[in-house]
C-alpha cells in the first residue's frame, strides 16, 4: 500500500453542508415505487492477512438500515477463480457473472496497492463486460496517507470502459487512523449515506432509462 499523503483523504467523501451551511439534498426515488435496488457490495482484496472484510463489514454497518437497497456481498476471497484465464468460463467464474448482471448497482471496496487496485478485482472485473452496462458505480477505499483514492482513479477509468456510471461521492478510509476510530467518526457516515443516496438517484434512473430504450454500446 502506498505511505504517500499527498492526496486529501476526503476528496471522495465530500461533508454533504455547503459552504453556506445548508445541508445538501439529494431526492432518492425508489424507496415507494417499486422493487428495492439490487446493489451488489464487492471486497476485491482476496490478500491474507487482508483488511478488506473488516472494512466491508464496517460499511454495511452503515448501510443495512437502508430499506430501499437490498445488498449483497460479493467477496472476491470465496470464489475459487482460475489462474489462467480459461477458453470456457469455469462454475466459479459463471456464478460471478450472474450476480453482476442480477445486480443493478455495485459498491466496490478497494485497496490500494502501490497506487493501483489490486490485481484479484481486475481479474473479476474482466469476467464480465455487458453485465456491468448502464448500472451505477460506488467506491469505499482505504489505504494508507491517500486513503486509496489513486485505486479510485484507476477504477474509474475501468468502469467508463464498461459503460457504467461512476460516483462522484465515494468513502475514503485512511488506515493511518485505526479502522475502528472511523466508527465513532460522522463525518465518515454521512459520507455513506450520501453515497448511497446518490447510487440510488443513479439506479433507479438507470433502471427506468434499460426499461423504455435499449442501451448501444
Amino acid at each position: 500500500m502506498t505511505t504517500d499523503g499527498g492526496v486529501d483523504a476526503d476528496r471522495c467523501g465530500a461533508d454533504p453542508v455547503r459552504e453556506d451551511g445548508r445541508p445538501r439534498t439529494v431526492t432518492v426515488r425508489g424507496a415507494g415505487s417499486g422493487l428495492p435496488l439490487r446493489v451488489a457490495v464487492i471486497i476485491g482484496s482476496t490478500r491474507e492477512g487482508r483488511i478488506g472484510d473488516a472494512v466491508g463489514r464496517w460499511f454495511m454497518e452503515r448501510a443495512q438500515g437502508r430499506s430501499e437497497l437490498e445488498l449483497a456481498v460479493l467477496d472476491l476471497a470465496d470464489f475459487d477463480f482460475p489462474v489462467h484465464y480459461p477458453g470456457r468460463a469455469t462454475g466459479q467464474m459463471t456464478e460471478f457473472t450472474e450476480e453482476i448482471a442480477r445486480a443493478e448497482a455495485f459498491v466496490v471496496v478497494t485497496p490500494e496497492y502501490n497506487r493501483s487496485f489490486p490485481a484479484s478485482l481486475k481479474q473479476a472485473i474482466d469476467f464480465a463486460y455487458e453485465e456491468w452496462q448502464t448500472k451505477p458505480v460506488a467506491f469505499v477505499s482505504y489505504g494508507h496517507g491517500s486513503a486509496g483514492l489513486y485505486a479510485v482513479e484507476q477504477l474509474r477509468s475501468v468502469f467508463t470502459e464498461l459503460h457504467t456510471v461512476t460516483l462522484r461521492n465515494g468513502v475514503a478510509l485512511d488506515l493511518l487512523q485505526p479502522l475502528e476510530e472511523h466508527s465513532g467518526d460522522t463525518r465518515r457516515d454521512r459520507s455513506v449515506g450520501l453515497m448511497l443516496d446518490q447510487l440510488g438517484w443513479w439506479g433507479w434512473a438507470l433502471r427506468e432509462a434499460r426499461a423504455v430504450r435499449p442501451y448501444v454500446s
